[in-house]
């Protein structure tokens, strides 16, 4: 941060009122009204008010002059801690946010004093901050819906309603769950990220869910009726005869909600599995079994 007497103008041997008239000079010509969408502006408007914010407090002045304090009004010596910057430019010492410093500005009629009046009701209007936080959840809470407790780093806990189909790193906006006003404005909001854990069977693409279901070689050469697990509950799944490895079947509308209305749909992929163990009687008729057809599985690989 510039020395607050360079960035005012002034000498450092100057009057509070040669102060005061070099601020209202730079107030005039930078503030953000005046100048709206310009940032180098706003920026210096800021470094102004620091400025005289320091320089107008006699003792602040006195405590700068003697090294005891830095620009920013800050202990020399004093170690900082992650506190001192949690609130920073947000604080009630903040000289742009807060413009009780400058209530000497507001008896006069000019352009500046109203500035400065509209400065003050909005500080007084403006809403508390709003929070953030992450909320990590199960697989089949983001699918379904559910709701859960959000333990707060200050202490207490909020109830957060997980809709039906929320997407991982999905931010859920909790109104008035935030920060109190520092006026008289409204609380902020909570705003909870979420974190989806994987499943052990279920992955998710969009708002299909798609699963590997094993299958015997029965199964997969005679066909069947099996049971196959979806997010809602298990449902019976008809497997064709003659299924291949790598089959997928489709179960309609056992997928997560979409935002736009419908659900999803759910993707079985078959797995072909063979016995664990020898099988005498499978080896002994697949050796003795010559097909009807000709079918080579590595006919594509051909070169």
């Amino acid at each position: 941060m510039a020395d607050p007497y360079e960035t005012l103008g002034v000498e450092r041997t100057a009057s509070q009122e040669e102060i005061r008239k070099a601020y209202r000079r730079l107030a005039k010509k930078l503030h953000p009204d005046l100048n709206p969408g310009n940032a180098a502006a706003e920026a210096r408007f800021k470094e102004a008010s620091s400025a005289y914010s320091l320089l107008s407090d006699a003792e602040k002045r006195r405590r700068f002059d003697a090294g005891e304090i830095d620009e920013s009004g800050a202990e020399q010596q004093r170690q900082r801690y992650y506190r001192d910057y949690a609130g920073a430019g947000a604080g009630a010492d903040d000289a742009y946010a807060n413009p009780s410093g400058f209530a000497d500005f507001a008896e006069t009629d000019d352009i500046l004093a109203e500035l400065f009046r509209r400065q003050a009701e909005q500080a007084r209007r403006a809403p508390g901050a709003d929070l953030y936080f992450r909320l990590a959840i199960d697989f089949l809470d983001a699918v379904n819906g559910a709701t859960r407790r959000l333990t707060l780093p200050q202490g207490g806990s909020i109830d957060v309603t997980i809709p039906p189909g929320v997407q991982d790193g999905q931010i859920l906006r909790l109104r008035g769950k935030g920060a109190p006003s520092r006026g008289e404005g409204k609380p902020g909001d909570a705003l909870v990220e979420i974190s989806i854990r994987p499943h052990r069977h279920f992955t998710r693409d969009g708002d299909d869910i798609h699963l590997e279901l094993p299958i015997s070689l029965k199964e997969a050469v005679l066909g069947a009726r099996v049971r196959v697990p979806t997010p809602s509950g298990s449902v019976v799944l008809t497997i064709p005869k003659g299924s291949n490895n790598g089959s997928v079947l489709r179960l309609k509308g056992k997928g997560a909600r979409r935002r736009a209305g419908g659900q999803g749909d759910e993707f079985i992929r078959l797995k072909v599995v063979l016995p664990s163990g020898p099988e005498p009687e499978l080896e002994s008729f697949l050796a003795g079994w010559t097909p009807q057809r000709d079918d080579d599985p590595r006919r594509d690989m051909q070169p």
